[in-house]
């Protein structure tokens, strides 16, 4: 009996429902989630030869990760069509180009936060392990869309219109100036003072309020759990559904339980 190739082995690592397989992809979501954080703290610092060490070891763990998942997709050209994969791509430019370029990259590397929420057997892992992912998904996907968006905004606001020489001061003003930009508050404090800057404003505006709808209609909806139904492909279903309510198909929810 011959053994699996690594190919097969790599796939059962990323597509597997055995218990070594969940591990690791919750080891890839602690992974992303520290890099995220690493990547929103280090934005209000100019970089040096420490940064750019851990830049490329970040950069070789994110490319082997794309590579693994590129090598075992099945339409390699529709995967590379991906939004997150894109993004992917972005950040690990960005990596490796940091040391040569003048221009702060930071608010490029915060895209990574995109990946969060995005693989299919991750999702199944958290809908099955954690009760409130499972009644919740919709508004914590929107909470992080518009988590990213808040960061990724305010790091290329403070990068091009602050300056990194403002520090964690002038960071702290980007983010400010993104929040009360993207709900419309506008206190008035700080202003663009520029054609671009105000370009900025109107896109911060009009991209930020629709994620901020969505993420309060994923709130205030009845929470639902996503499960494609056999019968007729609906996909959310009340936590405790046993029978599809559109066709009237058994559908089979998977769960640990309640406790």
């Amino acid at each position: 009996m011959t053994s699996p190739s690594l190919k097969s082995r790599i796939d059962r690592l990323y597509t597997g429902r055995h218990a070594t397989a969940v591990r690791f992809r919750y080891a890839l979501l602690v992974f992303d989630l520290v890099t995220v954080a690493y990547f929103i703290a280090t934005t209000p610092y100019a970089t040096s030869p420490t940064h750019h060490a851990v830049h490329f070891g970040l950069a070789v763990v994110i490319f082997l990760d794309l590579a693994a998942r590129f090598w075992i997709e099945p339409s390699r050209l529709h995967y590379l069509t991906r939004i997150y994969v894109l993004a992917d791509i972005v950040v690990l430019a960005s990596l490796v180009l940091s040391p040569f370029v003048a221009v702060n990259l930071a608010f490029l590397r915060i895209l990574r936060g995109l990946r969060l929420g995005h693989s299919k057997y991750l999702l199944r892992d958290l809908r099955r392990d954690w009760r409130l992912f499972r009644e919740h998904e919709d508004a914590m996907v929107a909470c992080l869309n518009l988590i990213v968006f808040v960061f990724v905004t305010a790091a290329g606001v403070f990068t091009f219109f602050v300056g990194v020489g403002a520090g964690m001061s002038g960071y702290l003003d980007a983010i400010y100036f993104t929040v009360t930009t993207l709900t419309t508050t506008g206190y008035g404090d700080i202003t663009p003072s520029t054609w671009q800057g105000k370009l900025v404003s109107i896109g911060i505006m009009i991209v930020g309020v629709s994620l901020f709808l969505n993420l309060a209609r994923a709130i205030f909806t009845p929470g639902k759990v996503h499960h494609p139904c056999r019968g007729c492909g609906l996909t959310r279903h009340e936590p405790d559904a046993i029978h599809c309510k559109h066709c009237g198909a058994e559908v089979q929810i998977e769960t640990r339980g309640f406790s």
